[in-house]
């Protein structure tokens, strides 16, 4: 398996700062055409993105993830330099080792060794990979996905190689993800002299049992696989900087992180429901970043945990925790999607790594994956 170290060094050198791809994508394409992938660019802005599938019949399975990475902080922090890869110890260090290129690098060589062995099986593979997943996201999967919804061509079953185990490789594995969603409140008041208080209408007090009540009410219970909705301030902006004046409005930015037990309508609703029952006058912008998505127990969790089971000897734990990944861009084409990759610990820190052993592990189920899927 010493292959998918080869290749996570020679991709882990490429300099690709979001949304940059440095060329990542052309050495992963140079793998892919010698096993018959048809290897499609979709160059967005100044993201590059790369669809690549191998067979035209179903079921279809996919593996998606990311070239790009995040700004690697003071070079002189780290222990070697991050776009040199170095081996120490038995771990891989350098600037997505993690997050995600040890992944794409399994990827690869996971579908090299089940084509060899299985070239003529049933369904088809494809890879989804972006160079905009660590910036704004706009110009990378979400792009590659709405060509794919215009010409309907729908996946069965992706895998998304985030980075989701906590302390052992296999420990986790994502099958969903909460939405989110977002809003800038905006509450108006009077702005006047703070001595003359009959004159004035704070808007920061007029605001502050309204954020009492949102704060403290239960949105939902959430459910098997998700943990209740949560309801937070992110940041509150009010006052000229003065210490005499009353300010004219206040600025509350908040967010929802919310399980597929409520819909965004829904919450909107209460939200406004709340603001209009304390006599607020307001205006209130919503924007929703990612939808939740859930993948319950079935064919995709069950083969990738049998895998799992098999190459590490562990019992894996579904989880739906953590930020927005991809996945809510590709649910939308896929009825089936999971996240699997290495450990999470070092990821977008100085030194971040991943053991070779769990590079060349993570390879074995990614295959043994799709021979469960597509072979047996």
């Amino acid at each position: 398996m010493s292959n998918t170290l080869d290749l996570a060094k020679q991709i882990i050198s490429r300099k690709s700062l979001t949304p940059m791809d440095d060329g990542c994508l052309d050495i992963i394409g140079a793998r892919l055409a010698p096993l018959d992938f048809d290897l499609e660019k979709m160059r967005h802005s100044e993201v590059d993105n790369l669809w690549a599938r191998r067979g035209n019949s179903s079921p279809l399975v996919c593996f998606a993830g990311h070239t790009d990475v995040v700004p690697t902080g003071p070079v002189n922090k780290w222990d070697s330099d991050p776009f040199t890869p170095t081996v120490r110890d038995g771990v891989l260090y350098g600037r997505g080792a993690a997050d995600m290129k040890g992944s794409i690098a399994a990827f690869v060589t996971a579908v090299e060794r089940f084509v060899a062995r299985y070239p003529q099986h049933r369904g088809s593979i494809a890879l989804l990979l972006t160079s905009d997943e660590e910036g704004i996201a706009v110009d990378g999967t979400v792009r590659v996905v709405e060509t794919l919804q215009e010409r309907k061509e729908l996946l069965d079953y992706c895998i998304v190689g985030e980075p989701t185990c906590v302390s052992k490789l296999g420990d986790t594995i994502k099958n969903g993800r909460r939405g989110s969603l977002s809003g800038v409140l905006t509450v108006k008041g009077v702005q006047g002299h703070i001595a003359y208080p009959h004159l004035v209408k704070n808007p920061i007090h007029m605001a502050a049992p309204a954020i009492a009540e949102l704060a403290a009410t239960e949105w939902d219970e959430g459910n098997e696989y998700f943990p209740p909705t949560s309801w937070q301030i992110s940041n509150i902006h009010g006052g000229t900087g003065a210490t005499n004046v009353v300010p004219g409005t206040v600025e509350i930015l908040f967010n929802f992180r919310h399980s597929t037990a409520s819909t965004t309508d829904a919450l909107k609703a209460r939200v406004h429901a709340i603001l209009d029952k304390h006599g607020l006058e307001y205006d209130l912008k919503w924007e929703m970043s990612g939808k939740p998505y859930l993948t319950p127990r079935g064919d995709l969790v069950d083969a990738v945990a049998a895998a799992i089971k098999q190459v590490t000897g562990r019992d894996t734990e579904l989880s739906t925790s953590g930020g927005t990944s991809d996945g809510r861009f590709i649910a939308d084409i896929c009825p089936q999607v999971i996240e699997l990759g290495p450990l999470n610990a070092t990821i977008h820190k100085l030194n971040e790594c991943v053991a070779v052993d769990d590079l060349s592990a993570l390879s074995e189920i990614y295959y043994l994956t799709l021979v469960k899927l597509l072979a047996e």
